[in-house]
């Protein structure tokens, strides 16, 4: 099989964003835990054993090794409502040091639909640990997910890429404080306390100065735990349509295959401002017709006016030079380790010397002990892998090494 995992050429992206496709669109091959799972079992049958998948409200995406990206749109498209037809037609396909470029602009924010959104990084962490969990983890793409977040913590911590408004949780709770002047006495629903849940959730108490909210999680249990943390209220996922009769705003993060909020949940109960940032969309279409209803997606929220896009903007070429950098570092590393085998069975060789005798017979001298022996071995390797890496060139290394030991020897020897 092409896909090894020591061929940058057999590593690839496919997949969908938000450049070329809108939310519904992308809803149709957005990635549930439950569907990730039902993928992974299937990869082997796609001859397919490394790779991970990154579905946010941004993008669906499949990084893996393959013989060819028809392999990994297969199998993505294997549990999605969309078809691969039409996957293929709208998706960017990226190979080897394309395609890792590619993950480390969507780590740093780069790539993202809101420019600097860095909660990102926590989905491409949860999309790998899965993926590890079920072992299609190998130690390339480990090293390359392990140098893709160094990089992005880089980018965080020493350019100005993720100042102001950069997340899609935070811009709407700019849309609500650009919506209402005042919120006392305004009743707050949020439902779905994942990742960008949470997130919301905080953003909410923190920069809107109220704790007038209420949390429903599917698992309730959760949902109690995180209003005690934050000070606010919760109620069980049962009571849904009480409770968003009742509400002003509504915010939707349930991450869910069909609708959570549906049109007879709101009926008759007057005016309110929805928000839905999950993906596929969770709030039923019709919710926008109506009456008083303004229904808001995350496609709409991205297009907010943001005072600090023109400085984040600014940052972007000192972002890609610190991405240049961990790419660098990546490849060096990679480029050693096809030089691994080569290195490995040299120091065999050396060692099978020592113990043969032959040395003696060639230097007319005794034998140092085992562990002596050991130490000159591994500077012989040292050396000789410095060699390659400063040559960028394998090849037999042997006599070389025999020579260098046998000196090595004669000279401990003097």
């Amino acid at each position: 099989m092409g896909n090894s995992t020591s061929d940058i050429s057999a590593f690839y992206i496919v997949g969908i964003n938000y450049k070329k496709t809108d939310a519904a669109i992308r809803g149709q091959f957005a990635i549930s835990n439950e569907q990730y799972e039902k993928l992974l079992s299937l990869a082997p049958a796609h001859h397919l054993t490394e790779l991970f998948i990154l579905s946010t409200c941004n993008r669906t995406e499949i990084y893996g090794f393959a013989d060819n990206a028809r392999q990994l749109a297969d199998l993505l498209c294997s549990a999605t409502t969309g078809n691969r037809g039409d996957f293929l037609d709208m998706a960017y396909i990226k190979r080897g040091a394309e395609a890792i470029e590619h993950l480390f602009l969507v780590a740093a924010g780069i790539d993202s639909q809101i420019l600097g959104d860095y909660e990102i990084v926590g989905q491409i962490k949860q999309a790998v640990k899965f993926a590890r969990e079920h072992d299609f983890v190998g130690p390339f793409l480990e090293r390359l997910v392990n140098s893709v977040l160094q990089s992005s913590k880089a980018v965080k911590n020493q350019t100005e890429l993720s100042g102001g408004t950069v997340s899609v949780s935070f811009a709407a709770i700019h849309y609500i404080r650009e919506r209402y002047t005042d919120l006392a006495g305004k009743k707050m629903l949020l439902i779905g306390i994942g990742k960008i849940g949470r997130n919301t959730c905080r953003n909410m108490v923190d920069y809107l100065d109220t704790r007038n909210i209420t949390l429903m999680n599917r698992t309730e249990q959760r949902a109690a735990e995180l209003a005690a943390e934050t000070g606010v209220g919760h109620a069980p996922l049962e009571r849904l349509a009480e409770y968003a009769g009742e509400a002003d705003i509504i915010l939707v993060a349930t991450n869910s295959e069909h609708p959570t909020l549906l049109r007879k949940h709101l009926e008759g109960s007057g005016a309110k401002l929805v928000i839905d940032l999950s993906i596929p969309c969770n709030v039923e279409e019709s919710v926008a017709a109506l009456p008083g209803v303004t229904l808001i997606n995350v496609d709409e929220l991205s297009k907010i006016k943001d005072e600090t896009l023109q400085k984040r903007e600014a940052e972007v070429p000192k972002a890609k030079a610190i991405i240049a950098e961990h790419i660098a570092e990546l490849m060096e590393w990679h480029a050693m380790r096809k030089h691994v085998p080569v290195l490995k069975a040299v120091k065999i060789k050396l060692k099978e010397l020592h113990a043969s005798g032959l040395l003696v017979r060639l230097t007319g001298e005794a034998l140092p002990p085992k562990d002596e022996a050991d130490e000159q071995i591994q500077r012989v390797i040292n050396g000789m892998a410095s060699r390659m890496r400063e040559r960028n060139q394998g090849g037999c290394h042997y006599i070389q090494a025999i020579n260098e030991y046998i000196g090595t020897d004669a000279n401990v020897a003097n």
